[in-house]
């Protein structure tokens, strides 16, 4: 997938109970973790992927700050966003996640119920 064609035929699920704009950074990690989005993949501007997306431009300026608080992106200024390098370990721990995330699926567990149990163990001794 070049930078042109992301985000391809993907789009938000509006009626979701996860937000927009996290649904677009789960988005991107996934790209990226799957190596679709190669490292220095130039994103698309946030007005631009916004009228692409039918997403407020506010959804996804807070999807790409999040993801460049996360290491997945580096904003350049005017020369853009694009994807960074990651290490080891945040692959291991996206798949682990994503395993996590696919058994609190299967048990019918909200995105908000899921995070509080993480969360929760997170935080246990």
């Amino acid at each position: 997938m070049s930078p042109l064609e992301f985000p391809g035929s993907w789009r938000p699920n509006q009626s979701s109970t996860v937000a927009l704009y996290e649904q677009l950074r789960l988005r991107v990690i996934e790209l990226a973790d799957g190596g679709t989005l190669a490292v220095g993949t130039k994103l698309p501007a946030v007005r631009s992927l916004a009228d692409q997306l039918d997403v407020a431009p506010h959804t996804v300026a807070r999807a790409y700050k999040e993801l460049e608080a996360a290491g997945v992106v580096a904003t350049r200024g005017r020369n853009g966003t694009v994807v960074c390098a990651r290490d080891d370990r945040w692959s291991a721990l996206a798949a682990v996640a994503a395993s996590y995330s696919a058994a609190a699926k299967a048990q019918g567990a909200s995105f908000a119920e899921a995070v509080q149990l993480l969360a929760a163990a997170y935080d246990a001794d």
